[in-house]
């Protein structure tokens, strides 16, 4: 089931999307609701990121190729970090390349988890009952920030409009072998498979949730495959009227225009 969240002349609705329109929902998805049979079409709503988190948790380096691409060693557990909540947006709202750092700005296409409800030290085993869906993810990243002026992530990674997701939540979903990729001014720039991860999602979950309180609607980005901007030989990076993608199997696309602050 692909759940969305929209506007609509100023008010906020989750819907439904099936055959090309939005089934609305009444009621809480993190609690309980119900379908609808009051409908809008796409093309009259303005989709808004799926959901709106209390936090957002990331991992680093996780997929196998990307590790080998920058040069990195497997590691023995997730590397975690944090995004800011104010550098969400939706399918289609524009990245904004920040005044403040302008020139290596990068893309990240990322499978993201939406927990559903508040989970503390839970094992792998227990975790499908804590996620409510997926989305699509770009973690884009301020690559000076992260890696040379800060010489740490936050900042790097939580410029406003940093963090697109959308463009809706898909609730049945295998998320181990997946087909990923980004696709920038048509030309595909990372294409992968979720198989490709050193730690899964179960793995993702249990380990964040044993370090932190996951409350429901927090998201979880997995980390991201090979063929990102800065490991190229030519190093290739987001630039104002460009279009960036990214695409996951059983979900569906998440675009993004980029313009300059």
């Amino acid at each position: 089931m692909k759940i969305a969240r929209f506007c609509k002349d100023g008010n906020k609705y989750y819907g439904v999307f099936e055959g090309g329109v939005f089934k609305l929902i009444n009621g809480n998805i993190f609690d309980s609701f119900e379908i609808t049979d009051e409908e809008m079409s796409l093309n009259e709503v303005e989709l808004l990121s799926p959901v709106d988190p209390p936090n957002i948790l990331a991992i680093g380096l996780n997929y196998q190729r990307h590790a080998e691409e920058t040069g990195h060693e497997f590691l023995e557990q997730p590397v975690l970090f944090l995004k800011a909540t104010t550098s969400i947006i939706g399918s289609e709202d524009n990245i904004i390349i920040p005044e403040q750092a302008p020139d290596y700005v990068d893309y990240e296409a990322e499978l993201a988890i939406v927990i559903g409800k508040k989970a503390k030290n839970i094992e792998a085993a227990e975790v499908d009952e804590y996620i409510l869906g997926y989305t699509c993810a770009n973690d884009v990243s301020a690559r000076d920030c992260q890696l040379r002026i800060d010489q740490q992530w936050a900042r790097g990674k939580s410029f406003d409009t940093f963090c697109p997701l959308g463009p809706w939540m898909e609730t049945e979903l295998e998320p181990d072998n997946l087909k990923i990729s980004s696709i920038l001014n048509g030309e595909i720039m990372q294409d992968s498979n979720t198989s490709d991860m050193i730690f899964n999602v179960r793995d993702i979950v249990s380990y964040c949730s044993k370090n932190m309180t996951l409350l429901p609607r927090t998201v979880i980005l997995t980390g991201t495959p090979e063929g990102v901007g800065m490991a190229r030989e030519f190093e290739v990076y987001l630039q104002p009227g460009d279009r960036i993608e990214v695409e996951i199997e059983g979900i569906g696309k998440l675009g993004n225009d980029v313009v300059a602050e």
